[in-house]
């Protein structure tokens, strides 16, 4: 791939300014779910717009922003690829659990630390600059390329993400999408999907001190839990190693010292491959519930209810997107391999929509949403110039 080493230099020229450009994301809190997105999203604005690149804003229903959007044309027709990162980030944590503080941006040893710098706000701050060498050079390219910087994350409702590839303004035609996740090892091509379901378990409501016994939800849902978990599920195969999961989440029951629960809530997770699928699951959860309920006929039967479900997703390895990137990834020398990955993401979204999406190749970090978030800077040159070539690739 001709180009891919003489852009380490130029992308060594903007490693400082990458820093800083990360450094000030951390420093905003905006934690998914907890803090306001609209003052991260207002200083990236404000460093594309001072750059000269045009931007919009994108919002929820509710009217809440939840993304920004750049988009540069090449004025002749070709692919549209779009650079997306999340700015939205995991909570803090144990904040006395640090090395130095969450929203410190402290750079030590090499290192810049804090929530957000892996997850993913260095790899908007790559996007940007990224963006800024590309524009002067749109006439030598074909179709376009889009930034997105999406909030919601997060929280699993991505709601940036819905808001530029399912609103209003989306774009008719998408060739792909490269989300810049951090991690070196491997461009990941796909990813379980997921099933996230809550399960009702009824029981009978009564006087925790009375003489009779009767039906508790409490007691009836944890054996739920106790047959769900112990349900064999299928072993991985092919391009999925990881087989398919169920985890309980979480379980909301009881109101009273002195009532016995009437209701008790078991919230499930489960990830799909195409062995385990979405039919599968959603079978194992109601036979499982059906014959539990069989056990306790005293009480209304579990109702489930599917709060999300996307799809398992794998690309082709050869198809233009990932092999332009994996190219241009071990033309600058870094040894990059393919993988799907166990735990899904926002790629498997975008399958559900027929996009094709690469995940999970960027910075080299350590402590992902655990605590000491941090990512090393001698690795920002090589994977924006892998980016940039791999775009230059795609467009001309």
């Amino acid at each position: 791939m001709t180009g891919a080493r003489e852009l380490l230099a130029v992308t060594e020229t903007d490693r400082a300014s990458v820093t800083a450009l990360a450094a000030e994301l951390i420093r905003i809190p905006s934690r998914g779910g907890i803090d306001p997105y609209g003052p991260v999203l207002d200083r990236l604005a404000a460093w594309l717009a001072a750059h000269r690149l045009p931007v919009r804003q994108l919002h929820d229903p509710a009217g809440t922003p939840v993304g920004l959007v750049c988009e540069l044309d090449a004025g002749r027709p070709g692919p549209r690829l779009v650079l997306d990162a999340c700015v939205d980030t995991a909570p803090f944590g144990d904040e006395n659990a640090w090395t130095h503080p969450p929203t410190s941006a402290t750079v030590r040893d090499g290192w810049l630390w804090g929530r957000g710098a892996a997850d993913s706000k260095t790899g908007a701050a790559i996007f940007c600059h990224l963006l800024v060498r590309l524009a002067p050079h749109l006439g030598e390219l074909r179709g376009g390329v889009s930034l997105l910087l999406d909030a919601d994350e997060h929280t699993g409702g991505f709601g940036g993400a819905r808001a530029y590839f399912a609103g209003p303004d989306a774009p008719t035609t998408i060739t792909g999408v490269m989300i810049g996740y951090p991690g070196m090892e491997h461009l990941v091509v796909g990813g379980r999907g997921l099933l996230r379901a809550r399960l009702h378990v009824h029981g009978v409501a009564s006087h925790s001190g009375g003489s009779r016994p009767t039906a508790n939800a409490v007691v009836k849902a944890a054996e739920l839990v106790g047959r769900l978990v112990a349900a064999p599920l299928p072993a991985g195969q092919g391009r999925f190693p990881a087989g398919g999961k169920l985890t309980v989440t979480e379980i909301i029951g009881g109101q009273s010292w002195s009532l016995t629960p009437d209701l008790c809530t078991v919230c499930v997770d489960l990830r799909l491959t195409p062995a385990f699928d979405a039919a599968v699951a959603t079978d194992l959860l109601r036979a499982t519930a059906a014959d539990l309920d069989t056990v306790w006929p005293d009480t209304h039967p579990t109702r489930i209810q599917v709060e999300t479900h996307w799809p398992p997703y794998a690309l082709d390895i050869d198809a233009a997107l990932p092999a332009a990137l994996l190219t241009a990834a071990r033309c600058v020398g870094l040894p990059t391999l393919p993988k799907v990955a166990g735990p899904s993401n926002i790629g498997n979204y975008l399958a559900g929509l027929g996009i094709p999406a690469t995940a999970g190749f960027g910075v080299a970090y350590e402590g992902m949403h655990a605590a000491d978030e941090r990512i090393r800077l001698d690795t920002i040159p090589p994977v924006q110039a892998a980016y940039h070539a791999a775009v230059l690739t795609l467009l001309r």
